[in-house]
């Protein structure tokens, strides 16, 4: 377990905000994945990001966005922007709106987000941008975290000052991007930088840091701790298309062992259950859509399925798409000699 401010968080292992892509449906599939000994596998999800000023007029994308359930908790809703009254008062609505926790984004290195002065242009401007997590932080009743990255570029590196200094004025977890803006996603992360930030909070605050990047499996979640000495992990791209990852993850910091390999059969089970939360949240064009389109990153871990990427792409409604899902799972469970009479097919 751990500890953000006065929220206990099940697990050390979070799921990262991605924009388009890690949605309540996916979230809840996550989360429905147990983990060691039966606990919870996944510590905190996030949402995508919020724009305050569409969350506060509440347009329906927005919503969607934002959207959470009870089974979707703890979960952190994450904002971005540079403008400390409007930030406050969209951290008030999400607050009143389910949020566990709120999160600064300091980290998105995308034009649309940083042309506005949100996500990591804000660590170009760190006196404003502390004044601004301040406010943030005495407008709500929940810990207030930030994700940040080392820096712009190599030239403004803040990743051993900001963090002190958020922690200074209430901000209750760092999350570190071992890259900086101008770096994006490649190269490799830069673990022993995340390891300076580590060093320079723990030196005079006690809030947990999260190490963030090239998490795919569970040995680099073991790799991220043990050599920056962080409190836990964060997975982003990682996390597409394997919602199992985090119950391996726990597993391994748990014992140093890896754990059995995810069954097939339950891989599979989880593409139809993300399939159904669709449905349920959205019409059934998108939700369709978005399993055709999420099969790309599901199918590696369901083979062997020859050209199961390439059939999937004649399946045009939600109909069609059930079967071909519920067909899936048959054939998985004829090939890996699943013969439990209280097996069933997806409903």
């Amino acid at each position: 377990m751990l500890q953000v401010g006065n929220v206990q968080l099940p697990s050390n292992a979070f799921l990262a905000p991605v924009a388009g892509y890690f949605d309540l449906a996916y979230r809840l599939v996550v989360r429905s994945v147990p983990g060691y000994k039966g606990h919870a596998a996944v510590g905190l999800t996030c949402t995508d990001l919020l724009c305050p000023q569409a969350l506060l007029s509440e347009n329906e994308k927005s919503l969607w966005l934002a959207a959470t359930s009870p089974d979707d908790k703890p979960v952190c809703m994450q904002l971005y922007g540079a403008n400390a009254e409007i930030m406050a008062e969209a951290a008030q609505w999400s607050e009143a709106h389910g949020a566990t926790m709120i999160d600064i984004n300091m980290g998105c290195p995308v034009d649309k987000v940083t042309k506005r002065n949100g996500g990591s242009k804000l660590l170009c401007d760190p006196c404003n941008t502390i004044k601004m997590a301040e406010a943030i932080v005495k407008s709500v009743n929940i810990p207030v975290t930030a994700k940040i990255r080392l820096g712009w570029d190599d030239s403004s590196l803040i990743h051993t000052t900001l963090p002190t200094q958020l922690a200074d004025v209430g901000i209750a977890m760092i999350t570190v991007h071992g890259r900086t803006t101008e770096q994006r996603f490649k190269p490799s992360v830069r673990i022993p930088l995340i390891a300076e930030t580590v060093a320079a909070l723990k030196s005079n605050h006690s809030i947990p840091v999260i190490g963030n990047g090239d998490i795919k499996i569970p040995q680099d979640a073991k790799r991220m701790i043990d050599e920056t000495g962080c409190d836990g992990i964060m997975v982003a791209r990682g996390a597409m298309g394997q919602p199992w990852l985090f119950r391996d993850i726990v597993y391994h910091l748990e014992t140093g062992k890896l754990p059995r390999p995810y069954p097939r059969i339950e891989r599979m089970k989880c593409v139809i259950r993300h399939f159904e939360n669709m449905l349920t949240m959205r019409d059934e064009r998108i939700a369709t859509n978005t399993i055709r389109v999420r099969m790309s990153r599901y199918s590696p871990h369901l083979q062997p399925w020859p050209n199961l990427k390439r059939d999937i792409q004649y399946v045009k409604t939600a109909s069609e798409m059930r079967d071909f899902l519920n067909a899936g799972l048959e054939r998985i469970s004829q090939e890996d000699g699943i013969t439990d009479p209280s097996f069933e097919l997806a409903t």
